[in-house]
Order: C-alpha cells, then sequence, then structure tokens
C-alpha cells in the first residue's frame, strides 16, 4: 500500500449501547491512516446521531455523510479523517 491509497474501515455497531459506537469509531481512527482513512459506521443506538457528530468536531474529522440505512435497522455514517 503506498502513502496515498485510501483505507476503508467499516464498523457494525448495530446493537451497541452508548458510549460503545464512538468507542469503536475512535479505535479505528486511532489505527487508521489519518488523512487517507475513511471509516463506514452502522449504528442503532440514539445517542449516536449526536454522538458521532461531536466526535467528529473534536478530532478534526469529517462527517461525510448520515443516513437512515434502507431496512431502518440504524443510521449509517461516513467519516473522512
Amino acid at each position: 500500500m503506498t502513502d496515498d491509497q485510501e483505507v476503508t474501515v467499516e464498523l457494525d455497531e448495530r446493537g451497541s449501547l452508548c458510549p460503545r459506537p464512538v468507542i469503536a469509531l475512535g479505535l479505528a481512527y486511532a489505527d487508521g491512516p489519518v488523512g487517507n482513512l475513511r471509516i463506514v459506521l452502522l449504528a442503532d443506538d440514539p445517542a449516536a446521531q449526536f454522538d458521532v457528530p461531536a466526535w467528529c468536531r473534536m478530532k478534526s474529522a469529517t462527517l461525510v455523510s448520515h443516513s437512515e440505512l434502507p431496512d431502518g435497522s440504524g443510521i449509517r455514517f461516513e467519516i473522512r479523517a
């Protein structure tokens, strides 16, 4: 892998309650190449809709998108760090 290749990490935290989805996000962020990291997080905890954007602001990460999953099983967040 070269330094400019994007790395995508997919996290399925559906069924996990606060603060676990944000903890998983933080661990993926700590392990990934900042600047070329894309994290896709699936979460169904109601607090995630507030916690994930707040985490992004604290870490200067970009919340690219967030949307309800088509089957209604949670929210899909896409974050770039």
